[in-house]
């Protein structure tokens, strides 16, 4: 099987559940706990652009942080999102999975079996 990755919280059971779905097809991810080390901004913004989708999806809009820091207003810009993600891992919406068919945020967890195909 190609290379995998996922980016992982192992206290969230979202990101638990891809990471079981991927070792049950035979995959053996790299595990990156990207709150035990995070991505630098430049690392984001592939991440981001590897995906496809606009950088406030993979932000955590849930998380309280990001109201604290008044990112809710939706004139805040893509490069203040970067910069508030590198800064607080906890902002970056969880599991991500990379493979050699794409990136994707993996949520409903089933989704990560499009990037398996």
């Amino acid at each position: 099987m190609n290379r995998v990755t996922i980016y992982h919280n192992p206290r969230c059971s979202t990101s638990r559940t891809v990471l079981g779905l991927l070792r049950e097809r035979g995959a053996e991810p790299e595990v990156v706990d990207y709150l035990q080390h995070p991505l630098d901004r430049a690392e984001l913004a592939r991440l981001v652009a590897r995906m496809g989708v606009p950088v406030r999806d993979v932000v955590r809009a849930k998380e309280p942080l990001f109201r604290e820091l008044g990112l809710d207003d939706a004139a805040t810009s893509d490069d203040a999102l970067l910069d508030a993600m590198a800064a607080h891992p906890i902002l970056m919406n969880r599991p991500i999975v990379v493979t050699a068919r794409g990136a994707r945020l993996c949520r409903p967890p089933e989704s990560v079996l499009e990037l398996l195909e």
